[in-house]
């Protein structure tokens, strides 16, 4: 949504992420490779499950940046006014 205060060149880091993912994944494998490597299971299973997370979120990061820009309305749009939930076109106004 919206709010009107965003500048209007506002960019999501989205390959900034995508780097800290990886670079994250890197960490989670050596991590997993090590543990198992001196016997302690539970803590690779815990790196593994991490790399894990670190690739769904690489998935989800690729599709966000393959999908390109979204369209942002320009200054000439107003902010929209925040949805308070209900019918409002229900309720009765006045007397």
């Amino acid at each position: 949504m919206r709010t009107g205060s965003e500048p209007l060149t506002a960019r999501s880091a989205l390959r900034l992420r995508l780097g800290l993912a990886a670079f994250g994944l890197a960490w989670a494998v050596v991590g997993a490779v090590g543990f198992a490597v001196a016997g302690h299971t539970a803590w690779a299973v815990t790196f593994v499950v991490v790399g894990v997370v670190a690739v769904a979120d690489m998935l989800v990061v690729g599709r966000h940046i393959h999908q390109g820009a979204h369209y942002q309305p320009g200054r000439d749009v107003p902010p929209y006014r925040p949805d308070r939930g209900g019918d409002t076109h229900l309720r009765h106004h006045g007397p």
